[in-house]
């Protein structure tokens, strides 16, 4: 093998969503980093079985059904 074709493989601190944390190998940033997760097994809805309801904020759903409305409607004559 070529010497130095290969990251620097090192141990960095993984935060969870929850706050737990944990240490782990990686080629992310430097030695001794830490890596804050957004969604992690414990909260993202593919591992935990549970949706999260879509809130219309600031009316987006009714201003797309506004918009888009008379898409799919023929007109006669």
């Amino acid at each position: 093998m070529k010497p130095n074709t290969h990251p620097d493989y090192h141990e960095i601190t993984v935060v969870m969503t929850d706050g737990t944390t944990f240490k782990t190998r990686s080629c992310y940033g430097k030695p001794g980093d830490t890596l804050r997760l957004d969604i992690d097994p414990s909260s993202h809805p593919a591992w935990t079985g549970q949706q999260r309801v879509v809130l219309d904020t600031g009316g987006q759903i009714a201003k797309f059904n506004k918009k888009f409305a008379g898409i799919g409607l023929r007109k006669k004559g």
